[in-house]
């Protein structure tokens, strides 16, 4: 998958995806980086500890959030990502349900787009994205729990995301899946999905995992957000292992010591 001016071997690699939340009120992070100089800081030490990519974010999608208009969100996010595509050299992505943000970002050298609805919230996203002929990734989500079989279901929901990339003319090889950890799910379902992530790798796509910090750790552990880093790590290394090509995470340094780590033991 080429992203940006990088090629990624996603037989071979796993890449990490670090989270940039320009937001004052994101779940984990809110606040810390929305400023400039705050931003771009962080975001070197996060290639400095091994992020491949950068996700951009400018709404909280926490539970409970509250929406922000299209100009808020692009407000928050096009300074941040012009300075960071004139200072690094690394594939940037934008994390929003929005076309206009998207058109927005595009034009200010963002390369992927991160979708947690799948294109199923905006009826010109997906157009939006073929045009500019650039990679997405379509995560699982839905306004409900009610699952008749939690897997099938789940499956059959990214595959109607798939249909739609397909109708607007979304390359194949540009289209990343995301099971959608937090989103539409109980606690068990959300430990279900990073189990069995190798039942979304069989779809053909690239899976994307993002369960850093996340309330599964959380309530898994008993623990805060501020202490749920081996949990991430752990649900990191799982997600490594059941066929993950890229991680989402906020803790770039210690995720990457780990996925090293255990891609030396796996691949001898």
């Amino acid at each position: 998958m080429i992203i940006g001016k990088r090629t990624f071997d996603l037989t071979h690699g796993c890449y990490i995806m670090g989270i940039l939340n320009v937001t004052p009120d994101s779940f984990s992070d809110g606040g810390k980086w929305h400023t400039l100089d705050k931003a771009l800081y962080h975001v070197e030490a996060m290639i400095d500890e091994g992020a491949d990519i950068i996700d951009v974010g400018g709404e909280s999608t926490r539970p409970g959030y509250e929406h922000i208009s299209v100009q808020d969100e692009i407000d928050r996010t096009l300074p941040v990502i012009s300075a960071l595509s004139s200072r690094f050299d690394v594939p940037i992505s934008i994390d929003t349900s929005k076309s206009a943000v998207v058109e927005a970002a595009l034009s200010a050298g963002v390369h992927l787009v991160n979708d947690i609805w799948g294109l199923k919230s905006d009826p010109d996203m997906a157009g939006v994205i073929a045009r500019a002929g650039v990679p997405c990734c379509l995560m699982h989500n839905r306004e409900d729990m009610d699952y008749t079989d939690f897997m099938r279901d789940l499956i059959s929901d990214i595959e109607a995301s798939l249909d739609l990339a397909k109708t607007a003319g979304i390359a194949a090889d540009n289209i990343m899946i995301d099971p959608g950890i937090g989103f539409a799910k109980t606690h068990e379902m959300n430990l279900e999905a990073i189990n069995k992530l190798d039942r979304l790798k069989a779809l053909g796509y690239p899976v994307l995992l993002g369960a850093s910090r996340k309330r599964v750790v959380g309530l898994t552990l008993d623990l805060p957000v501020e202490a749920r880093v081996e949990g991430s790590i752990a649900a990191a290394i799982v997600g490594l292992m059941r066929g993950a090509a890229f991680v989402r995470v906020h803790d770039v340094k210690e995720t990457y010591r780990a996925i090293k780590m255990t891609q030396a033991i796996i691949q001898t």
